[in-house]
């Protein structure tokens, strides 16, 4: 199974009060995101971090890290570090900086950044995975040059279909907990089920 999530920011106490965060300190954040974690993803599993997972030195992260069940892998986040030290890249399947997947016949593509014209936006089988937005104003412009897209298709091939979805970690969908592709996409049309675009 594969699993998707970005911007966890453990370590980060000023997190909690930009995202309004559910939690009393940086404790009882790493537990709830830990064990909601380790309750849904298994060993056999993969989890695309999709950037700024742990707010600490690049030497403290192989005790966290190890902490959490299953492959993992990491798409650079903005706050991630440059350069990982051998033992701790050891935990990760694959660091990088950008990402194409595949997930039950469809494509991923996976980046901390939104994109707003990525490989393949124009093809119903594709999704971009994107974090680094939270809940300000370019999580708001980049839901709203998504819905721009989606009321002007014409179905003619060519034309991006606005397939982009946040994955951050404090979605309502998202839950602090690693999702499927099929979670996201349902989350997403649930929380948003109608346009920020007036006619």
């Amino acid at each position: 199974m594969k699993y998707y999530i970005s911007d966890l920011h453990i370590g980060h106490a000023n997190v909690i009060d930009f995202d309004n965060r559910p939690f009393a300190d940086l404790d009882e954040m790493f537990n709830t995101i830990l064990s909601n974690w380790n309750k849904v993803v298994e060993n056999g599993d993969t989890v695309y971090i999709l950037g700024d997972f742990i707010w600490k030195k690049e030497t403290e992260w192989y005790d966290i890290v190890k902490q959490f069940n299953g492959e993992k892998v990491l798409v650079r986040g903005n706050h991630d570090p440059k350069q990982f030290s051998h033992k701790t890249r050891s935990l990760f399947q694959n660091i990088t900086d950008y990402l194409e997947t595949h997930d039950n016949g469809r494509k991923v593509i996976c980046c901390h950044f939104p994109m707003l014209s990525f490989k393949g936006d124009y093809m119903n089988d594709t999704y971009m995975l994107y974090g680094h937005v939270h809940n300000t104003r370019e999580s708001v412009y980049t839901r709203l040059f998504r819905d721009i897209l989606r009321q002007n298709i014409k179905g003619e091939r060519g034309e991006p279909l606005g397939q982009l979805l946040h994955v951050g970690c404090m979605e309502e969908y998202m839950g602090y907990t690693p999702r499927t592709l099929d979670e996201i996409i349902e989350g997403d049309s649930k929380t948003y089920p109608y346009s920020i675009v007036e006619n």
